[in-house]
């Protein structure tokens, strides 16, 4: 039987990406996001892949869709924990609470339902264990401009990540988070557009498969091993080298 994957945040982006890449691999992959119709148009011509439409900060949607899957798939082996958004490009001033607090509904307290979720399946399907992979990013070691929402966010995916791995420890879960710096996505694009507009250098990118291709390899090794922070980034971003 092929492996299974939940991956949140697949019906466009680095989620979409690393969905198609799976389903290459061989893997049974439920497609959780809130656009049922765009994880139809995923998921046609495969029979592995299931999708899962669902809000993922509802905590009732999220549960009920991942025993869904797993009553089809019999467990889980790995989560990739993707779902998110940037925010309001703009200084905090501008910035008003109720979309401060989208984005931590989203970046956080989803990727904590779902990891909830994965979690308490992993630990009491036989065999035991699986694998957790956090989507972190660049922003979760340094920030751009105006990304105060996203970035801080970030940042606690990584205590997320961390907390994870120390508690999934003894229980064969492992915990891992992959940081991506501008994977060629529709949310990079909107960002260099509103740069370029600004008067200012676009960032460099990447294929998004590049991405996607190392996540598929994390969530390949055996559980012995684990990739606990993975950055893959343009080449010429400027991450490093500044001061």
């Amino acid at each position: 039987m092929s492996k299974s994957i939940i991956i949140t945040g697949a019906s466009s982006g680095i989620g979409k990406a690393t969905a198609e890449v799976f389903l290459a691999d061989g893997w049974t992959v439920g497609l959780l996001a809130r656009r049922a119709e765009l994880l139809e148009d995923i998921a046609a011509g495969h029979a592995r892949a299931i999708p899962l439409p669902a809000d993922v900060t509802h905590e009732e949607a999220v549960e009920t869709r991942f025993n869904e899957f797993i009553s089809e798939t019999g467990r889980l082996d790995a989560l990739f924990n993707n779902a998110g958004m940037f925010g309001p490009p703009t200084t905090i001033d501008n910035i008003a609470l109720a979309d401060w607090q989208a984005v931590v509904n989203l970046n956080l307290t989803g990727m904590f339902l779902a990891a909830r979720a994965a979690f308490t399946q992993m630990r009491k399907q036989d065999p035991r264990g699986g694998r957790i992979i956090n989507n972190g990013s660049i922003s979760a070691h340094v920030p751009r401009e105006t990304s105060l929402c996203y970035t801080t966010t970030k940042h606690a995916v990584t205590g997320m990540t961390r907390s994870l791995s120390l508690d999934g420890r003894d229980l064969d879960i492992a915990c891992s988070q992959i940081d991506i710096g501008n994977a060629e996505t529709d949310m990079v694009a909107e960002t260099n557009a509103r740069m370029v507009a600004e008067g200012k250098e676009p960032n460099p990118v990447m294929d998004v498969k590049h991405a996607a291709n190392m996540v598929l390899h994390m969530a390949n090794l055996p559980l012995e091993a684990n990739v606990l922070f993975a950055t893959v980034m343009a080449n010429k971003m400027p991450f490093i080298g500044r001061g």
